[in-house]
């Protein structure tokens, strides 16, 4: 029997253990984690080639969750990264966003703070406006790919020994009696006994989620789904921006549909990589600390939240990646000016741009066959708002990789301190409950959940 059982070691399930030993040291927890051990964590994706076959995916799954390999931003505002503010005050909001900053500089965080001179935020969210654009203030500390490893693999050195590591083991089914939570299995056939269970199985386990709570009937809303594509181009189109802000989360309103358009993810001097969903190949993008390549790469995602009676919003962004996977077995990339042209890239096309693609193992296609005519075009109409304050970016040479998606689970309706409604002493928490969109509110929640269940006893 233990104490607490953590399912899912993601930035949200790790907080939450380290918070939980931190007031409850006597305490017995446990995590299950279906990846393996952050040193065990290797992926040929890394180095350029195509996206193997693994049944879990090591750029997603294992200590750390999707992470681990991220470029390490931790945006320092309540106003981006997730929707803890709906559960608690902005002043509280605040001072755990600090605390948990705190916890990140402790195990080997930088010190480095982008974005905090004032003058050049002003400039940039001036432009932004003449340009139709929302520039959405956000303080970031930048670790890196390589410095976010090592970071939780300090975390993970740190509780080896506190708490009992279930790595390779995925949790299976929830056990609840009487409206409460007792426990779990495991796909190993083991029975795991808890007082409490915390479930933050990250996004690649959202599916899982919604499943999961539906056989307990559990009231979910929808949340958006974000599909999009990632676009590459010689960073020193970005200089402007990515030098004062590292990151510029920028919004847009597409005059076509009125559909948001935001920037994600930017990786000054970066790389694009791979990432398998369950099979299905998406696109994402890295920046490392010690490494720079020539090209700065960002996503550019439609949000579409949708109403009754459609209810499987995971499923559709799946689908609409799984036509790129079938037309190029994988990643496919376009220059925009062939997806302008009406023509498909070819690989002489690459080749001959001025834009050399830091992921090879894309196959040139044609986008428009994959991506809904709805979110193609709101995001051409982005590029070229973008082009206004950021010249070059809307370059026939510009490269386009498709599909990105990011999953979140459906909304469960929980307690202000993110308990269930409906079945006591389980707490959702991290993206994969649909609760944040990043690692700073992620490893929040999972300090806010730890705090409400210590309380309790």
């Amino acid at each position: 029997m233990y104490d607490v059982a953590i399912i899912g070691a993601g930035p949200a399930g790790i907080f939450s253990a380290l918070e939980i030993i931190k007031l409850k040291p006597n305490w017995k927890v446990v995590i299950i984690e279906k990846g393996s051990r952050i040193e065990k964590r290797n992926c040929s994706v890394r180095n350029g080639y195509k996206c193997p076959p693994c049944h879990n995916c090591n750029l997603l799954c294992g200590w750390g969750g999707a992470g681990a390999f991220s470029d390490g931003k931790l945006t320092l505002t309540p106003d981006v990264g997730g929707n803890l503010a709906d559960y608690i005050d902005r002043k509280s909001l605040e001072d755990l966003i600090a605390y948990t900053d705190e916890i990140y500089l402790k195990y080997g965080a930088t010190e480095t703070i982008y974005g905090t001179d004032n003058d050049s935020v002003a400039d940039i969210a001036r432009q932004a406006t003449l340009a139709e654009l929302k520039l959405i203030y956000s303080p970031i500390r930048h670790l890196g790919t390589d410095r976010s490893g090592a970071v939780l693999k300090s975390m993970q050195d740190e509780l080896a020994d506190k708490i009992t590591i279930l790595t390779d083991e995925s949790a299976e089914s929830l056990i609840v009696k009487d409206g409460t939570i007792k426990g779990l299995t495991t796909d190993k056939g083991d029975t795991i006994e808890a007082n409490f269970v915390i479930i933050a199985p990250g996004r690649e386990g959202a599916s899982w989620l919604t499943e999961e709570f539906g056989k307990l009937d559990i009231e979910l809303e929808n949340n958006a789904v974000d599909v999009g594509v990632r676009v590459e181009l010689p960073a020193a189109v970005m200089e402007n921006l990515t030098s004062k802000l590292y990151e510029s989360k920028l919004v847009y309103n597409a005059p076509t549909f009125g559909d948001e358009v935001r920037t994600f993810c930017m990786n000054p001097y970066g790389e694009v990589v791979c990432e398998n969903y369950k099979g299905i190949v998406t696109v994402n993008g890295h920046s490392y600390a010690n490494k720079k390549t020539q090209n700065t790469n960002f996503a550019l995602l439609v949000s579409k939240r949708f109403t009754e009676p459609f209810k499987e919003p995971i499923k559709y962004g799946q689908h609409v990646a799984s036509l790129a996977n079938m037309l190029a077995g994988g990643v496919l990339v376009q220059r925009l000016g062939d997806l302008l042209s009406g023509r498909r890239s070819t690989p002489q096309k690459i080749a001959d741009g001025v834009v050399r693609p830091t992921f090879t193992a894309a196959i040139p296609g044609d986008l428009s066959l994959v991506l809904p005519y709805r979110h193609l075009t709101s995001i051409v109409e982005m590029l070229m708002a973008l082009d206004k304050i950021a010249p070059g970016v809307a370059s026939r040479y510009t490269l386009l990789y498709g599909i990105e998606v990011k999953f979140y689970s459906a909304r469960v309706r929980l307690s202000n301190e993110l308990e269930t409604i409906g079945i006591k002493n389980m707490f959702a928490i991290g993206d994969g409950a649909g609760v944040t969109r990043g690692l700073i509110q992620a490893s929040a929640s999972g300090v806010l959940a730890a705090r409400a269940i210590c309380e309790r006893n």
